[in-house]
């Protein structure tokens, strides 16, 4: 069974002004903030999501891609 590779495009949604801006995920590490060129808010993960792209991204994170919601992405699980 051959396992498909994670997209790595995530189009981020800024929760404060609503900008919207694709960005390329770390496949590495989480991203735990992110500055919105929008707003200049900073984004943090929201409680319980492991990094910004599982909270504010059109697709979560690469780890959590392949292993699911239970991945435990980056130490968190």
């Amino acid at each position: 069974m051959s396992e498909r590779p994670p997209q790595l495009q995530s189009t981020l949604t800024c929760p404060r002004c609503g900008f919207v801006k694709t960005e390329t995920m770390p496949t590495d590490a989480c991203q735990y903030f992110y500055d919105c060129t929008g707003c200049g808010a900073i984004l943090r993960p929201r409680r319980g999501d492991c990094c910004v792209f599982c909270s504010y991204g059109s697709l979560p994170c690469p780890p959590i891609q392949i292993e699911g919601e239970d991945a435990g992405c980056c130490g968190d699980g």
